[in-house]
């Protein structure tokens, strides 16, 4: 009779392991290029069975670039503190570095702990592929924010990007619809190898071998204002003639006018440089409606909330790769308005 009982428990308690273990799957990727995001589909149960059982939050690790790179970047983390927050049902960890290496090693540490999801926003496109891997391997769900990076789609669940090509296309677009006599251009690039940088800077290149803009100097100030300064100087005093000014983020476009500044160099509407930036913080575009700069290309830093909507199964993605619509603003054109709404930071 106990053996009887015991039987008839033994089987109860494999039945119930296997309803849990049903209840708990998840379904396939998806693929595709559509570049929108989609209300839909009840992925409530799925999202609910990632909880930490014990406190009933879902842990998340956010590798990023540090609040400290641009006004760009610190809106785009308090973003993603404010939304992955315990009162949201989040316990959130972070990590913060400019370097590849060190972000991978962080991101394998997330894995090691734990987490139910990473997101990433890498320092380069590159070297990703054995940590993604070993997070799909532990059952970690990844998904991609701010920049895209050189894996395979299946590795991870969205990317939640800017178009980087997109917006250096509308920005040189732009500057050819200037119709200067000639093009000297001082182009001060971002991180090397970051989806920024290689975006930003592919259209300008174009040109460049098409010989219809000229190179005076293409060099990277790793978004650093003080380094892109450093440039412009360099340049000011070889006496090289110049009238552009290309800098792949607002910080560096700073950096780039304090130098004309210092030299007695006009620059903006009606100067003898035109100044470009990127980020759109509002300081800068504050620049654009003081005519002091030319043009600011738009980057959205606000990605938290679409990703925890896919976390947590409010909307379904229509595809791996969701663009935030961006634009460009023009000093002739810019309004106040402009700066209330589209404008990053204070």
């Amino acid at each position: 009779m106990k053996k009887r009982l015991k039987s008839i428990l033994m089987t109860g308690v494999l039945a119930m392991s296997m309803f849990l273990t049903a209840c708990g799957s998840s379904g396939g990727d998806k693929g595709g290029d559509s570049t929108t995001a989609s209300s839909g589909g009840d992925k409530t149960t799925e999202a609910a069975a990632t909880k930490d059982d014990a406190t009933g939050t879902i842990k998340v690790g956010v590798v990023n670039n540090p609040p400290s790179e641009s006004g760009y970047r610190e809106a785009n983390v308090k973003d993603m503190e404010a939304v992955f927050s315990a009162e949201n049902g989040y316990e959130l960890k972070t990590f913060y570095s400019l370097k590849n290496d060190e972000q991978l090693q962080a991101a394998q540490g997330f894995i090691t702990e734990g987490v139910d999801y990473l997101l990433v926003s890498a320092a380069e496109t590159t070297g990703w592929d054995e940590v993604l891997k070993n997070a799909q391997e532990a059952g970690i769900k990844v998904y991609l924010f701010d920049r895209m990076i050189d894996v395979d789609e299946s590795l991870y669940e969205a990317a939640v990007v800017s178009d980087m090509s997109a917006e250096g296309d509308l920005a040189v677009k732009w500057l050819l619809d200037q119709n200067l006599p000639e093009y000297n251009v001082i182009h001060i690039q971002g991180a090397m190898g970051s989806d920024a940088q290689i975006g930003r800077t592919g259209a300008l290149d174009e040109q460049f071998a098409s010989g219809k803009m000229n190179k005076v100097v293409q060099q990277t100030a790793t978004w650093d204002e003080a380094e892109a300064k450093k440039i412009v100087e360099s340049v000011i005093n070889s006496g090289e003639k110049f009238n552009v000014i290309y800098a792949e983020n607002d910080g560096m476009a700073k950096g780039a006018v304090a130098a004309l500044d210092e030299a007695g160099i006009t620059h903006g509407v009606d100067g003898d440089v035109i100044v470009m930036g990127f980020d759109c913080n509002k300081w800068a575009l504050r620049e654009l409606l003081a005519k002091k700069w030319n043009y600011d290309g738009q980057c959205s830093p606000f990605q938290a909330q679409i990703i925890s909507d896919l976390i947590q199964g409010k909307t379904t993605a229509s595809s791996k790769k969701i663009i935030n619509e961006e634009k460009g603003f023009d000093a002739t054109t810019i309004t106040q308005e402009d700066i209330d709404t589209y404008g990053l930071g204070e």
